[in-house]
């Protein structure tokens, strides 16, 4: 556990910093040891990574609470860095639900994860706002007194109901259900993402990587972000690559994707069975 605290301490403070910083998502642990190796700081686990691994669809219907804990369990083995997992819904609807879920992923090592307000259900995809304040708050008291930072996130844009006032009224809701940072994927553009920041008190997580117009960390940090991830990008960035190996090979009979390809020595070197030690 004093391990699991000083990695909680060093993730919160990567949050009070003045400028954003980049946590990306490996998708297993061959990918966090990559990431790891680049310096970046902490890393957070995608659903969408992890499934599409899995050959699944990313959703909740398709991905029980046991495969997302292994799945994260694993990251968190394989490097020293500070992990955050994607916890979907929560993994039920009631308040209690979600209660297990934190914890359930802070006893593996976890030291942070998101809940989100999706429901699931295409004819209702939002929980009422009631009943996701709920589910924040019982989120937050399971994280009381734990090496946990709790991100709830506000599904609006990704659901289907671009109301960028609903979603800051959720977020500030959020917030005061005792959430430590507040995450709204899939805001449509710089000034709304500005907009989100002004209007809550907590640090706020902005995802890059998935569709829309793209900005980089200084523009971000400048418009108030403290966190960027990349959701399942790099995932889909590494089947976007084995696609294309692939097409060569079956439609050309060349093999010319070898060139770009990661030397064996440094897999091999990144894959090493100790893990890296903490600088």
């Amino acid at each position: 556990m004093s391990e699991q605290i000083a990695k909680f301490e060093r993730f919160k403070a990567l949050h009070q910093q003045a400028q954003a910083f980049v946590i990306p998502n490996p998708w297993d642990a061959g990918s966090a040891r990559l990431l790891a190796s680049l310096g970046f700081e902490a890393l957070a686990t995608t659903s969408a990574g992890y499934a599409f691994s899995k050959g699944k669809r990313d959703s909740a219907a398709s991905l029980t609470r046991g495969e997302i804990l292994e799945n994260a369990s694993e990251i968190v083995r394989a490097t020293h860095l500070p992990v955050s997992a994607d916890l979907e819904d929560g993994f039920g609807a009631a308040p209690d639900a979600c209660a297990e879920t934190i914890r359930l992923a802070c006893a593996i090592g976890l030291v942070g994860g998101s809940i989100e307000d999706a429901t699931g259900d295409p004819a209702t995809p939002i929980y009422d706002l009631a009943h996701a304040i709920q589910r924040v708050e019982a989120a937050a008291e399971a994280a009381r007194d734990l090496p946990f930072l709790l991100t709830a996130r506000a599904e609006n844009f990704l659901c289907g109901r671009p109301d960028l006032d609903d979603t800051i009224r959720r977020l500030q809701a959020f917030s005061a259900a005792g959430a430590h940072v507040l995450y709204a994927p899939g805001l449509p553009n710089l000034e709304a993402i500005r907009t989100v920041c002004a209007a809550v008190d907590k640090p706020v997580n902005v995802v890059m990587g998935l569709r829309g117009p793209s900005y980089s960390v200084a523009e971000l940090s400048a418009a108030g972000v403290r966190r960027v991830s990349v959701g399942g990008s790099f995932a889909r960035a590494a089947l976007g690559a084995l696609m294309r190996a692939a097409q060569e090979v079956r439609m050309f009979g060349t093999f010319s994707y070898a060139a770009e390809a990661l030397p064996g020595k440094e897999i091999i070197a990144l894959m090493s069975e100790t893990r890296p030690e903490r600088s």
